[in-house]
């Protein structure tokens, strides 16, 4: 009897050691998949502030709250089962829907740059006003722009975790989803209260404290430009590599083997060398679309004469 005790509790051990193997398997691979994801996470972060530009402080937090449950219900309701569906039965279309999403952030990143250097700022974000009308607009508006970077994001981190059986697939990409999602919004969160902290801080009667308020206070403009050009970056370097990649996956062998001819045997080095091959690829492929849509533009437009 005892005998039999001792060897329940052996394979009890032995599948609670096999539960702790999987589980920290899943908390791997989602965290590999999420790193991968990083460039999209950056624009998320850096897109969705502007919603909630001209709305009443106090309602701030809560329409972010809102953005980030419709942005979870991208994420788990639409998007990881279509995302299943494809994985299980056309694995093969997972590198062509890659590197088409890689193309649309190299456009993006592209776009955005060229606004910049010809000082345009086309600001398709809807203002807010005070009502339950204009938010409901806004949170709408919102959430379809976060359909986009949340299926990028979702097909960036199934790539990463292709192989694994599809219940692993499931999950991870549950985590990566919730996760993601907590830490674009929460961020978010933090971003559009900095100045209301620094103003508070501002305010207190330690001269430490009000330096710090005042610091937060001016320093906010600049966290956001630079966070708005570290997005634009990590677009033209995630698209950029994700092409490179996806050409070498699917034969075309000649790109990336001049890339990885060029990185030298230093890690580091190598992979500054990757990265900046990856952005000026993600460049190059992004320039020509701008320019195919604008040409297209251009073409569309009534002639005056």
């Amino acid at each position: 009897m005892s005998g039999g005790l001792a060897a329940l509790l052996d394979d009890v051990a032995a599948l609670a050691r096999l539960a702790a193997a999987s589980v920290d398997d899943v908390g791997t691979a989602a965290g590999r998949a999420s790193a991968k994801a990083a460039g999209v996470i950056v624009d998320d972060a850096a897109v969705t502030p502007r919603y909630v530009r001209g709305l009443d402080p106090r309602r701030e937090l809560s329409v972010i709250g809102r953005i980030a449950k419709g942005s979870l219900r991208n994420k788990l309701i639409f998007i990881l089962p279509a995302l299943l569906v494809l994985s299980q039965f056309l694995p093969w279309l997972l590198t062509p829907l890659l590197m088409v999403g890689g193309a649309y952030l190299c456009f993006e990143g592209a776009e955005k740059l060229w606004e910049k250097l010809r000082g345009e700022s086309h600001d398709e974000v809807p203002r807010t006003q005070d009502g339950p009308e204009s938010e409901d607009a806004v949170v709408s508006s919102a959430v379809r722009t976060d359909f986009i970077l949340s299926a990028e994001i979702m097909v960036i981190a199934l790539n990463e975790v292709s192989s694994e059986p599809l219940l692993s697939r499931a999950i991870i990409l549950a985590v990566v989803g919730v996760a993601i999602t907590a830490l674009v919004y929460g961020v978010v969160a933090l971003i559009v209260r900095m100045d209301d902290i620094g103003v508070a801080l501002a305010e207190r009667s330690s001269r430490l404290a009000r330096r710090i308020g005042r610091g937060l206070v001016k320093a906010m403009p600049k966290v956001m430009t630079t966070l708005a050009t570290v997005g634009v970056v990590a677009m033209l370097w995630v698209g950029g590599h994700i092409l490179l990649v996806g050409s070498e996956e699917l034969g075309w062998h000649a790109l990336y083997e001049a890339v990885h001819r060029l990185e030298p045997a230093n890690m580091v080095a190598g992979w500054f060398v990757n990265t900046a091959a990856s952005a000026l690829l993600g460049l190059i492929v992004g320039a020509a679309i701008v320019a195919g849509w604008h040409w297209i533009g251009s073409r569309r437009q009534p002639h005056v004469g």
